[in-house]
């Protein structure tokens, strides 16, 4: 493991500049709503930011202030952030992210948790943070081995642990990442002191599990509409993603604008944000999820790991009941994309807290951070 600089060439930045300024614009109608797709204006309006106002070398050093490292697991390479927790007993906690995410959808976690003392909260609750990128995102590239999905991860990740030094750890996650903390939660329970997720779907959701109908109550049946609605219209990414990644992959390492349409349109309608992409996210914000897949050329790797998990379907280690052995918190946010209920819920996780969240959508450590700090610090405390 060495440490590691995010240093980006300017010949890349340069080369983003001319593409931005030499782009072939979409037709747009009718779209004010953003029903078809992207709204053209809106990404027009953010293109132009990104020409003029965006400054990657500010937002570099401020990823640059924590503590990053590299390491190759297995012929994969892997990207982190690992920073030591200032308290009595930190707790090692690896934060899985998703997509379209980056690791840095976890910035404003990573203070509050390592050093909760500065952020108004008691040095007891401090936790080591290990942030990595998922293999095949940002700069956990180049990926070159075929295979790699979200259960195959959660083994690396126990690998990662180990050289770390980390007998034991906790996890938290949600999209890809809710399904590698549950994944640890499921085959190593005894190595996880605690998972703590927001998105709760069977393990086998990619390849056709689901929850059924008589699970949900009377009362929870707005969820199962929700959840149907999403799989009916919004989910053609997923399916593109999972059968043929490599060929929206050529069109979006040409094209800058491509990407950042591709990525801001899933913030937008994701999001708890009705409507409004940048009362959840800065235009800052949105430009940095682009341009760390940009600069890395990460898209196609990233959009590989449907296809990888379609195609190499997650098997039960046991057969036990609940699948999800370790101690579970699920944090439920009223805008998730897909929500199950608290019944199943119950019977397929070892769930210890179940915590409703006032607001908040598909991605709570950015749109809520507070909410989610204080909801970790909550499980965790009486497991110290």
């Amino acid at each position: 493991m060495e440490p590691f600089v995010i240093a980006v060439p300017d010949a890349v930045l340069d080369d983003l500049f001319r593409r931005l300024a030499a782009t072939r614009w979409a037709d747009d109608f009718a779209n004010e709503d953003w029903r078809y797709g992207a709204n053209v204006a809106y990404i027009k309006e953010l293109a132009a930011y990104w020409q003029d106002s965006y400054d990657w070398r500010s937002r570099e050093k401020r990823m640059n202030a924590f503590s990053h490292f590299r390491t190759d697991i297995d012929g994969v390479p892997i990207h982190f952030i690992h920073e030591r927790g200032k308290g009595p007993n930190p707790i090692p906690l690896i934060l899985n992210h998703g997509w379209p995410w980056t690791f840095w959808d976890y910035q404003k976690l990573i203070g509050p948790l390592t050093d909760p003392v500065a952020y108004g909260g008691n040095e007891i609750d401090a936790f080591d943070v290990i942030v990595p990128s998922l293999p095949g995102y940002g700069f956990s590239t180049p990926l070159r081995v075929p295979g790699i999905n979200w259960w195959k991860t959660a083994d690396l990740w126990v690998k990662l642990m180990d050289r770390l030094g980390y007998a034991r750890f906790a996890t938290q996650g949600a999209d890809w990442g809710a399904f590698i903390s549950a994944q640890l939660g499921h085959k190593y329970a005894d190595r996880v002191e605690g998972i703590h997720i927001q998105m709760f779907l069977p393990l086998d959701t990619l390849t056709g599990g689901h929850v059924d109908r008589a699970e949900f109550e009377p009362n929870d049946l707005p969820l199962f509409e929700k959840s149907k609605l999403f799989f009916a219209e919004e989910a053609g990414y997923m399916s593109l993603q999972s059968t043929k990644p490599q060929t929206p992959a050529v069109a979006l390492a040409d094209s800058p604008v491509g990407l950042l349409a591709w990525i801001v349109e899933k913030r937008r309608s994701w999001s708890d944000c009705q409507g409004d992409v940048e009362s959840r996210f800065s235009k800052d914000d949105l430009l940095d999820t682009v341009m760390i897949y940009w600069i890395t050329e990460s898209y196609g790797t990233s959009a590989r790991y449907y296809y990888e998990g379609l195609h190499t379907p997650w098997r039960p280690f046991h057969n036990r009941l609940p699948v999800v052995e370790a101690p579970v918190a699920i944090a439920v946010f009223p805008q998730e994309v897909v929500l199950s209920p608290k019944r199943w819920a119950e019977k397929y996780y070892n769930l210890q807290q179940w915590t409703p969240m006032l607001a908040g959508g598909h991605f709570g450590p950015m749109e809520e951070p507070q909410a989610v700090i204080d909801d970790l610090r909550r499980f965790f405390h009486l497991r110290r």
